[in-house]
């Protein structure tokens, strides 16, 4: 009778065939100790991916978002003040990153509350009531919720409102947070089930938000309302704008531009056709605010939209999993240069579709593309601007293989001009994915 067990006989059989092959003895020694990507490290494929591009684009030096998730800010972030600094003539400057998390962090908490009375006729165990409570509030988010923060909130310089030990370090900030949402999210759903007027419930929400407030205060200090910009351009001459807003300093240095921008994706899963746009249900940061909405395309469309943009000198936010195949302190990632398989036996290859279908591969990290290099027109390699600081890399800048931008790149945020032909397609009313999708992982 044939069995499923394993029995002593199938260990004898693998025993012996681990100590007959050579490859499974090299490994062991080199294991022992040594790190598998260390172990599996191939230079020639590394070496080749030098630091040179076709097209660069001159940036600011590198930020750091230190011990917090707030990538998807600090990129979204860079890309704003780069039109700044050109348009002021500055060799240094930055938003402030902690700004707009605290108006993300408060906004969400609104947003989980609203999700928290829209599903209060389902047990907790419910899938997407289990999605609410277990995403909470923490540090991720994607392109359109960092436009939405600034739509209704606006920017202001860092030095107005610069970093804190919280803001910097969001981990127990964020535990005791969402340990506070949870204990309302209790009284919420009683109050809903127990038919509850919309006064009551109402009363009982901006309690919550009214805390919740004081504690984001105690974490970040409270934002600024007014504030003077003072700034010395390149020639070192000063210069102060006394009296702005939030508001009325992204009017004047911001405008338009976010409206003109839209996300891309490239998710090559059978339930998303290329051409068409999506949004996922009960993902977002703001109530009231627009919807996360991709177009998917192709990667060879989504690459085009991303170059013409570079090529227009105008710098790209990005999202990818850069989990897979990346070397820290020399700055760059590249499937090329490592070599797992050689190394243990096991077979690693894995397409991009199945990556997302089967849980392995997903957006958690958001940089900027800088730069890229062409050879007859098709990209190499790119030049990323990352958001850890500038000891690893070249000064904290990172380079990718066009490999590896092909099967780990899932989202751009370019502007609609450069989308050429699929411009149009964007205006598509889009097909709502479940909050789970893939495509709403959150960077951070």
């Amino acid at each position: 009778m044939k069995t499923n067990e394993i029995t002593q006989e199938l260990l004898e059989k693998w025993s012996d065939a681990y100590q007959n092959d050579l490859r499974s003895q090299l490994a062991t020694m080199a294991l022992s100790k040594t790190a598998i990507a260390s172990a599996a490290y191939v230079p020639n494929a590394a070496n080749s991916l030098r630091y040179h591009f076709s097209v660069e684009i001159p940036t600011l030096p590198v930020t750091n978002q230190e011990a917090s998730g707030r990538c998807w800010l600090f990129a979204a972030a860079n890309v704003l003040r780069e039109r700044i600094a050109a348009r002021l003539n500055l060799e240094a400057f930055e938003l402030s990153q902690s700004y707009l998390a605290f108006w993300d962090k408060f906004e969400r908490a609104n947003f989980f509350i609203e999700s928290i009375l829209q599903t209060a006729d389902r047990k907790t165990d419910d899938r997407e009531v289990s999605y609410v409570l277990t995403t909470g509030v923490h540090d991720g988010g994607q392109w359109d919720m960092f436009a939405n923060i600034v739509r209704k909130y606006g920017l202001v310089p860092k030095d107005a409102f610069d970093e804190t030990y919280q803001s910097s370090h969001s981990r127990d900030m964020n535990h005791y947070l969402n340990r506070y949402l949870k204990v309302c999210a209790v009284k919420l759903r009683a109050l809903k089930n127990e038919n509850a007027s919309e006064d009551v419930i109402l009363a009982e929400r901006e309690a919550i938000l009214c805390k919740v407030y004081a504690f984001l205060c105690a974490c970040y200090g409270e934002p600024p309302k007014q504030f003077d910009f003072e700034y010395v351009d390149k020639d070192k001459l000063y210069h102060i704008e006394r009296g702005l807003t939030p508001a009325s300093f992204a009017r004047e240095y911001v405008g338009d531009y976010l409206d003109d921008v839209v996300s891309i994706i490239n998710a090559p899963t059978k339930d998303k056709a290329y051409g068409k746009t999506y949004t996922i249900r009960l993902l977002g940061n703001v109530v009231g605010g627009r919807d996360v909405k991709h177009l998917n395309l192709d990667m060879s469309s989504f690459k085009a939209a991303v170059i013409r943009q570079l090529e227009a000198g105008k710098v790209v936010w990005f999202g990818s999993d850069v989990g897979k195949w990346g070397e820290r302190e020399k700055g760059f990632w590249d499937d090329q240069s490592f070599n797992v398989s050689l190394l243990t036996g096991l077979d690693l290859e894995i397409s991009k579709e199945d990556a997302l279908d089967y849980q392995f591969s997903a957006m958690n990290h958001a940089m900027v593309i800088t730069g890229v290099d062409l050879k007859d027109g098709k990209p190499v390699r790119w030049k990323i601007e990352n958001s850890w600081g500038d000891k690893n890399g070249n000064k904290g800048y990172y380079i990718c293989s066009d490999t590896w931008f092909d099967q780990y790149v899932y989202q751009a945020a370019v502007e609609k001009e450069y989308l050429g032909d699929d411009a149009k397609a964007y205006d598509q009313e889009p097909i709502a994915l479940d909050p789970w999708d893939p495509m709403g992982t959150l960077a951070q």
